[in-house]
């Protein structure tokens, strides 16, 4: 995914994620949706899931169901711990942690309904989600991000300091149907060893907005995504040089292969 003239970088990148949603339809969708998440009916059908989940028949079944069973505990995250309702933002990512070595990388999400989602990203090789709880892999359904118009791309020259390093600040517009979306990156020239631009076209979840154009020049250290429902920050704390085990780069032994979800 991340081979490049410029790509020696080995170590973790560490992002932090913050969603707000401003549209007032979205607002109210979600908070139709929190009402019946505290509904006593909908507590009740959750507490009943979770008891039919413990049962051993039920374990067995899931065992054998790699899909079922992450469907099923997806809609128990809609719960919080012990039963007790959760609010639609714990449902959000609050965060990723990308690993990255000889151009594949690895990276793993935090909090949220996709919390510990791991995706591997190897060269020249479809994109792999691994469920380690489940020992099971599968291939992420090929497709390059195509905005749906040429994005236009702005360089303002403004200038912000992240992490210690120089930013400069870029606008992309893009028209999605009668509405404009806007992405703003803050990128630095001054990490030499980290190509980005194979990551043009690679996009935030599945038909989410692309994270770098070929047309930028240097490393984003921060992204700020606009959008008719709302706005996502995506900013990076923490970058970390260090060896990584090859072993953290491949499927795992003895992992069987199963359809995504929902494919």
């Amino acid at each position: 995914m991340l081979a490049g003239k410029g790509q020696t970088f080995e170590g973790s990148i560490r992002w932090s994620m913050s969603m707000e949603i401003t549209d007032p339809a979205t607002k109210k969708e979600m908070e139709q949706a929190q009402q019946k998440l505290n509904d006593p009916e909908t507590q009740a059908e959750l507490k009943e899931m979770q008891e039919k989940m413990n049962d051993p028949q039920m374990k067995k079944m899931m065992e054998s169901n790699p899909q079922m069973k992450a469907a099923m505990e997806a809609a128990m995250k809609t719960a919080g711990s012990g039963g007790a309702p959760a609010s639609m933002s714990n449902m959000m990512p609050k965060g990723m942690v990308m690993k990255i070595k000889g151009g594949n990388m690895v990276s793993v999400m935090e909090g949220g309904m996709a919390d510990g989602m791991e995706v591997l990203h190897l060269k020249n090789q479809p994109a792999t989600r691994i469920n380690r709880a489940d020992k099971t892999y599968s291939k992420m359904p090929e497709g390059k991000v195509v905005p749906p118009s040429q994005p236009k791309m702005i360089s303002t020259g403004e200038k912000m300091t992240l992490l210690g390093y120089a930013c400069e600040k870029y606008i992309v517009e893009i028209k999605e149907q009668d509405k404009t979306v806007t992405q703003v990156f803050w990128t630095t020239k001054e990490i030499k060893d980290m190509d980005m631009k194979a990551m043009s076209g690679q996009g935030m979840g599945q038909g989410g907005q692309a994270m770098f154009y070929d047309k930028m020049e240097g490393v984003p250290l921060r992204m700020e995504i606009a959008s008719p429902q709302g706005k996502m920050i995506m900013e990076i704390t923490e970058i970390k040089r260090l060896k990584l085990n090859d072993s953290e780069f491949v499927i795992p032994s003895g992992f069987k292969e199963v359809k995504m979800p929902g494919y």
